[in-house]
């Protein structure tokens, strides 16, 4: 039987990841954790966090991000593997956005991933260099309709992916992104509920939209966040990673 070992060994490597109580990073969590990698969970809830040890906190608070990095240093004795998972999505068109859907979505989606690579990298240049993965989208490369703020924001997300894997590939520090398009998670569940769908059926209607026949799930996402953060891609820096099943962004 194959095992994540098999496929990237990740062992005694030191990993942060943000976001560790929703689907993905649960998901992400396990893969790094199977693949012999001691982890930081971050997340504002403990609920579901299945890592080593965790460090929760609010990542629209500047202060916590910025220290960060240096926190889960302290925990493991060291960093290897930045995982920048954390996210949130705010729907409808511009004309309905509020000022607080704004902030929250350049805080959370783009903010704390830029404050958390910056404090990260002397880190990991220190330590002989290191894997940060960002978890972008599909929908910040090929924007679809009425979500603009998910949009705008990830599309930065992927931007500065991008420029830092150039930046710093000479430090030994290779920047990627993984950039998912629908997933079965907690989120998009609960996108359909406010729309007054039932999730179940909306996810059945979905799966048909996609070529190989459905969304994707949580461990379909992390098993690319694993290979990203793993030898296995050591030539990768700056690349944005589409995991969409074949579907392009409606």
């Amino acid at each position: 039987m194959k095992t994540e070992t098999d496929f990237a060994d990740l062992s005694g490597k030191k990993a942060l990841v943000t976001g560790a109580a929703g689907g993905i990073g649960q998901a992400i969590v396990k893969a790094l954790t199977a693949s012999g990698a001691f982890v930081v969970g971050v997340d504002q809830h403990a609920d579901g966090v299945v890592s080593d040890d965790m460090l929760p906190g609010d990542l629209t608070d500047p202060d916590y991000c910025d220290t960060l990095p240096q926190q889960a240093a302290e925990v493991l004795g060291g960093l290897d593997i930045v995982i920048n998972n954390a996210g949130i999505i705010r729907r409808g068109p511009v004309t309905e956005a509020s000022d607080e859907d704004f902030r929250l979505s350049v805080s959370v989606n783009i903010e704390a991933p830029f404050r958390i690579c910056r404090a990260a990298i002397p880190l990991l240049e220190e330590n002989g260099g290191g894997a940060i993965v960002n978890v972008a989208s599909c929908w910040g490369v090929y924007p679809g309709q009425n979500h603009p703020l998910y949009c705008m924001t990830k599309a930065a997300l992927a931007s500065l992916t991008q420029c830092l894997g150039k930046d710093h590939a000479h430090q030994g520090i290779r920047v990627n992104a993984v950039c998912p398009n629908e997933v079965n998670t907690p989120m998009i569940r609960s996108g359909f509920e406010i729309r007054g769908l039932d999730p179940d059926r909306a996810i059945l209607e979905l799966n048909q939209s996609v070529p190989l026949g459905r969304i994707a799930e949580p461990e379909d996402i992390a098993d690319v966040v694993l290979f990203l953060a793993s030898e296995k891609s050591r030539y990768m820096c700056g690349a944005l990673v589409e995991v969409n099943g074949g579907k392009a962004v409606a």
